[in-house]
């Protein structure tokens, strides 16, 4: 996190957790880490330990009592948890809904169009929202539909799951499919 300091230009950083002298308030402290005994030491000889091993003296868990320290370069330290974060970042997947439009009308040939596309959608790990549009006078078959949403439930049901039964909202009847859980290899 980036603080804008007021009197001058330069940035500062503020800390998320805090280090060697800036640990105050207490006279004692628990220490984990790679080699050092744990336990509980005192403040002054935590930080004499750190100083020793050229490293800084993290708290790492503030409301621990006495608060948990830990001896490690305090840069690297932020360093890999940025490159961590990073990561998972990168590995994390956003879902897009598709959409996908039918009127009560719609012909075979454009069905099947529709639900090769759909079916892509689902295999890929996006959710599909289909509808029925209804213009005019077409709101009176409302069951032609129903019918076609469930006969596209039906031709996805290898592919994907229907999440509820087709519902009306204004002039769209709508069915919303998300992909099925596939074992990975």
């Amino acid at each position: 996190m980036q603080r804008r300091d007021r009197n001058n230009n330069n940035f500062k950083r503020e800390q998320e957790h805090r280090i060697n002298n800036l640990i105050k308030g207490v006279p004692e402290v628990r220490l984990v880490g790679e080699n050092i005994e744990p336990g509980v030491y005192s403040f002054a000889e935590a930080l004499k330990l750190a100083a020793d091993a050229e490293m800084d003296l993290v708290e790492i868990s503030p409301n621990a009592a006495p608060p948990v320290c830990r001896i490690i370069d305090y840069n690297k330290f932020l360093y890999e948890k940025k490159k961590k974060e990073k990561e998972q970042k990168a590995k994390s997947k956003q879902a897009e809904v598709k959409e996908i439009r039918f009127t009560p009308n719609t012909d075979d040939h454009d069905f099947d169009f529709k639900a090769k596309h759909a079916e892509k959608f689902l295999q890929e790990g996006h959710k599909v929202k289909c509808f029925v549009q209804f213009k005019g006078r077409s709101i009176l078959f409302q069951n032609r539909g129903e019918l076609i949403l469930l006969k596209f439930a039906e031709r996805l049901a290898e592919v994907g799951a229907l999440e509820s039964m087709p519902k009306m909202e204004g002039r769209r009847m709508l069915a919303i499919f998300s992909p099925k859980k596939t074992a990975k290899k």
